[in-house]
C-alpha cells in the first residue's frame, strides 16, 4: 500500500516546494495538500484539503477522514517584515505557530501517524537580539527562492528607495541564507529517515545551505542580478542606526504606519546567525543541491515576476 503523507501549509512558499521535492523524489506516495487556501493553478496527482489548524474538532474529523502515515507540518505564520518586530500580529501569530502546532501533535498521535517531520524556526532561539549566534545546531534558517515573497523582494525595494549605499555597523557579519529546494529536501530526508532508521526522532536540526555570507554580500549579489552596482558606501554606527529605529518605532506607535525600520531590524541586520551543518550531514545524509549564487539567480529570475515589470528582468 502507498504510503500517504499530508503536508501542512503545501500551498505555501516552503510547502509547495516540500510538494515538489516529495512528487521528484518519492511518485509512489500519495501527497495531500492541507491549507487554509488552495493556489490558483493546482499542482497534477495532489489532493487538496481545506482545515484551519486552530481549529481542533475540524482538524481530527480531517485527519481521521485521510489517515495519513507521514505528517509533514510546515504551516505557519510569518508576519511581514513591516510587522516582524511590532506586536500586532502577535496573538494570531502565537494562536498558528504553537497552537496550531499542539493541535497537530494531538491529531498525529490520535490518529497512529508513523512519522511527523515538524518546520520550526531559526528565529525561535536567535530573535532575542541580545546575542549573536555562531555556528549553532538547530532548525532552518532563513529562506529564499522561487515564489519567495518577502527576503529577495524586500531587498530588492531598496534600490527604488536608494538605500543601498547604506551600511550598518561594518558588514562583515555572517548569515545563513537557505535556498527553498535544499530546504525541502531535507524534509524528505528527514521522511525517509523516521520510516527507516528513525535516528532523527526527537532531534532539532538546523538545516542551511552551508554557506555563511555577509548579509551585506547576499544583498549586493541580489542588486548585481538587477543590475545595480551602488556607485558609494556609506558607514552607518550601530548606535546611530539603533537611536533612528528607535524613533521609527516612535512614529509607528503614534501614526499606525508600519515601518521595515526598527531597533529589531538594526540588530538583526547587524548580527551574526550562522549554523554548522554537522548534525544534518551526519544524520540525514543532507547536502545542499543548489549554491547561494545558483539559488539567487534563480529567485530573481522567477520569484520577482510577481513584483515587478517582467521586462527589467535578465
Amino acid at each position: 500500500m502507498a504510503t500517504s503523507v499530508l503536508i501542512t501549509g503545501g500551498a505555501g512558499f516552503l510547502g509547495s516546494a516540500i510538494v515538489d521535492a516529495v512528487q521528484e523524489q518519492h511518485p509512489e506516495w500519495v501527497v495531500t495538500v492541507l491549507d487554509l487556501a488552495f493556489p490558483s493553478v493546482r499542482k497534477p496527482n495532489i489532493i487538496y484539503k481545506s482545515c484551519d489548524i486552530t481549529n481542533s474538532v475540524s482538524l481530527n474529523t480531517l485527519i481521521d477522514s485521510i489517515m495519513p502515515d507521514v505528517i509533514i507540518h510546515s504551516a505557519g505564520l510569518v508576519p511581514e517584515l513591516a510587522f516582524r518586530y511590532g506586536r500586532e500580529q502577535r496573538d494570531r501569530v502565537f494562536d498558528v505557530n504553537v497552537n496550531g502546532t499542539r493541535n497537530m501533535l494531538a491529531a498525529a498521535k490520535r490518529s497512529g501517524v508513523k512519522a511527523f517531520v515538524w518546520t520550526g524556526s531559526c528565529t525561535a532561539i536567535t530573535d532575542d537580539m541580545r546575542h549573536q549566534y555562531r555556528n549553532i545546531d538547530e532548525r532552518p534558517s532563513v529562506l529564499f527562492g522561487p515564489g519567495d515573497y518577502q527576503l529577495i523582494p524586500s531587498v530588492h525595494a531598496c534600490i527604488a528607495k536608494g538605500e543601498t549605499p547604506f551600511v550598518v555597523g561594518d558588514g562583515e557579519n555572517l548569515w545563513d541564507v537557505t535556498y527553498v529546494g535544499n530546504i525541502a529536501d531535507a524534509h524528505v530526508l528527514a521522511v525517509e529517515n523516521l520510516l527507516s532508521t528513525g535516528s532523527a526522532a526527537g532531534e532539532a536540526i538546523f538545516i542551511s545551505n552551508e554557506e555563511p555570507i555577509p548579509f551585506r554580500d547576499f544583498c549586493l549579489e541580489v542588486w548585481k542580478n538587477f543590475g545595480h552596482f551602488p556607485a558609494y558606501q556609506v558607514y552607518i554606527p550601530v548606535s546611530l542606526a539603533y537611536v533612528v529605529g528607535y524613533l521609527a518605532e516612535g512614529v509607528t506607535w503614534v501614526t499606525g504606519t508600519p515601518t521595515t525600520l526598527s531597533r529589531g531590524s538594526v540588530f538583526d541586520a547587524c548580527g551574526i546567525r550562522y549554523c554548522t551543518g554537522e548534525k544534518a550531514r551526519k544524520i540525514l545524509g543532507y547536502k545542499p543541491r543548489v549554491g547561494i549564487e545558483e539559488g539567487i539567480r534563480i529567485s530573481c529570475i522567477v520569484s520577482l515576476r510577481k513584483f515587478l515589470n517582467p521586462s527589467i528582468l535578465p
